[in-house]
């Protein structure tokens, strides 16, 4: 079945790319949902190739995750395990439910290999995250077989009826909720489908917002005797003297790791494509480059020990290997596995194993 798992998304893809790109977002999720620990789960499963590494003080299996936004709700933690990934990112979540914004609010660019997408954090809200996770088997999986788990991150925003004022209450809600259930939690600020939220990627609004949170993570970890990471998500559209700041805040208040990036907002890579010009955010191979960027910024300001995830326009193991180069010690990808199928996450693994 391993050598098959191109051939099956092959013949899986032209569907699913000639159906509405939420539509098929959904369809895709919602088989995962049902096929997750059952015999279906052998037409996307993998054996998990074993680069370990420690990490913010966490064991990663590999160098491998899928980024946050594509399953949303939790929904489907098992089946990505089954792909083989290192790691999974699951959210963002907010406090209360919420539709997100209208409809159609995703798009393909084939030709650049890319999406568009202005879903702006629709999730089912907390309580139901925090059940979905809960169910999730992967953790007993791997006791069973003798192995150690993939890591599970969870991602935490703001509503979008919430002031931008008040954005920190959401966040420490978020914070309180998941924190039991994470190995590692992310504080997005960097979706640019909420209004105002990357004003939070500011100097003092960051300040704020980075202190509360290590200040309610400090009571957390002393009340519940466990510490778990948190990991800030940043955008690409930040010029140096920004990555500067934002990297100092994060030192200043004691965070664990950055994620560098989210989509980005610039249309140079696709303009006159078919939806290039539409309002969201763009990600896969466009923001490959701004993301390497930042990330460079990054490791330059941050020093060599700082924990840092690429995310970006990872659609091959040269991709995957550049953002190693460029100063991340991982690597995350939603766009890529689009386009490619679930056979990325090992040709990926592999790369990054053998570099």
């Amino acid at each position: 079945m391993l050598a098959s798992l191109p051939a099956l998304y092959g013949l899986a893809r032209p569907f699913l790319f000639g159906m509405d790109p939420e539509a098929a977002h959904d369809l895709t999720l919602e088989s995962l949902a049902r096929t997750q620990n059952t015999p279906l789960a052998c037409l996307y499963a993998s054996p998990r190739v074993e680069d370990p590494l420690i990490l913010a003080g966490l064991p990663f299996p590999n160098r491998v995750g899928l980024a946050a936004g594509l399953d949303k709700n939790a929904r489907c933690i098992d089946a990505f395990s089954a792909m083989g990934f290192g790691f999974v990112e699951v959210g963002t979540v907010t406090p209360k439910a919420q539709p997100g914004n209208p409809k159609p609010r995703m798009f393909r660019l084939p030709k650049a290999q890319a999406l568009i997408n202005r879903l702006g954090f629709n999730n089912e809200g907390l309580d139901a995250f925090i059940a979905n996770v809960q169910r999730a088997r992967f953790r007993q999986q791997a006791a069973a077989a003798g192995r150690k788990p993939m890591l599970l991150g969870l991602n935490i925003g703001k509503n979008a009826s919430t002031p931008i004022e008040r954005a920190v209450d959401d966040y420490l809600i978020g914070l309180e909720g998941v924190y039991p259930y994470a190995d590692y939690v992310t504080v997005n600020i960097s979706s640019p489908n909420t209004a105002n939220l990357r004003s939070l990627q500011s100097d003092e609004a960051l300040d704020a917002l980075l202190g509360a949170v290590a200040e309610r993570r400090e009571l957390l970890a002393a009340t519940q005797q466990r510490r778990v990471p948190v990991f800030l998500k940043i955008a690409p559209d930040l010029d140096e003297a920004q990555v500067a700041v934002i990297a100092a805040t994060l030192q200043r208040h004691g965070l664990d790791g950055v994620i560098a990036t989210n989509t980005t907002l610039a249309r140079e890579a696709v303009a006159g494509l078919p939806h290039g010009s539409e309002t969201g955010g763009l990600s896969g191979a466009p923001v490959r480059e701004a993301s390497n960027r930042v990330i460079a910024q990054l490791r330059a300001a941050l020093g060599p020990g700082f924990p840092i995830v690429g995310a970006g326009g990872v659609l091959n193991g040269d991709d995957a290997r550049a953002k190693l180069a460029a100063g991340a010690d991982v690597v995350q990808v939603y766009t890529g596995l689009i386009y490619r199928g679930p056979s990325l996450v090992r040709e990926l693994a592999h790369a990054l194993s053998k570099r």
